[in-house]
This record gives structure tokens, C-alpha cells and sequence, in this order.
């Protein structure tokens, strides 16, 4: 995924540039298609093709957060050891 959206970003570069150093060409311009071309549709086409990785990690750490015992205690000795006096 990430090697797709290095690629677009570098086709939207050289369009950006090209739109800049035409002689009818602005500069404007050339912001304008690296934003609409560029910036917009890879944030879109990136957020969405890591949900399922966001969903994972929220899931395991949704599952790290359970306290199995539930008492909010850190885990000791069931019985306590019994002192005996000399």
C-alpha cells in the first residue's frame, strides 16, 4: 500500500511541477492539483486502508486492559504466610 501511494505521489509532483513551469502555467495552480490531486485523495485512500489495522490494535488493547480478577489488585499470595514466634 505504501509503495502505491509513494508513486502517486511522485506522479502528482511531476504534474504539479509541469503545471509550474508551463509558459502559460501559475504557481496557484500548481498547489491546487498538489492538493486536489495529491494531499486529499492519498489522506482518503491511507485512512481507509488502515482500518483494519487500527481495528486490531484497538481490539488488543481493549483486551489488554481486562482485569481478569477483577479486583483491581495486583496479583499476590492467596493465603497469607503465617509468622511464628521464636
Amino acid at each position: 500500500m505504501l509503495i502505491v501511494a509513494v508513486g502517486w505521489g511522485y506522479v502528482v509532483l511531476m504534474m504539479a511541477l509541469a503545471e509550474a513551469l508551463e509558459p502559460g502555467g501559475s504557481v496557484l495552480g500548481a498547489i491546487v492539483t498538489l492538493l486536489l490531486y495529491g494531499v486529499l485523495p492519498l489522506t482518503i485512500v491511507l485512512y481507509v486502508g488502515g482500518a483494519r489495522r487500527r481495528a486490531r490494535a484497538r481490539r488488543a488493547a481493549s483486551l489488554r486492559d481486562v482485569d481478569p480478577g477483577g479486583g483491581g489488585e495486583p496479583p499476590g499470595d492467596a493465603v497469607a504466610p503465617v509468622r511464628e514466634e521464636p
